[in-house]
């Protein structure tokens, strides 16, 4: 998303990043990254929680409760225009540049 931030601006998008990290650690991540959008604090996912990526995942036979890497498209009236669930970090950008440049 970093890297294509000027596209996606010049096409009228913002980029927010929200995770159930804290505040703290996403800042360290953001300033190792060079990020310059937000990053958002979800601590209770409650976020997560309305936007049905919070649940129960396994890794190695162990469940555990844990986010589900999503992207969403949503428009300046707050609709939501396109959802993405278990995207590929590498797939985000592409699909997210597709959808925008079509509506």
């Amino acid at each position: 998303m970093r890297d294509a931030l000027a596209r996606i601006n010049v096409l009228g998008g913002e980029v927010l990043g929200i995770s159930p990290d804290p505040a703290a650690a996403q800042k360290k991540f953001s300033d190792r990254l060079k990020l310059s959008f937000s990053l958002l604090s979800d601590a209770d996912h409650s976020v997560a929680e309305a936007y049905g990526v919070w649940g129960e995942k396994a890794l190695y036979g162990k469940k555990y409760m844990g986010i589900t890497r999503s992207s969403f498209l949503i428009g300046a009236d707050g609709k939501v225009l396109a959802v993405w669930y278990k995207v590929r970090p590498d797939d985000t950008v592409p699909k997210a540049l597709e959808a925008m440049e079509a509506s």
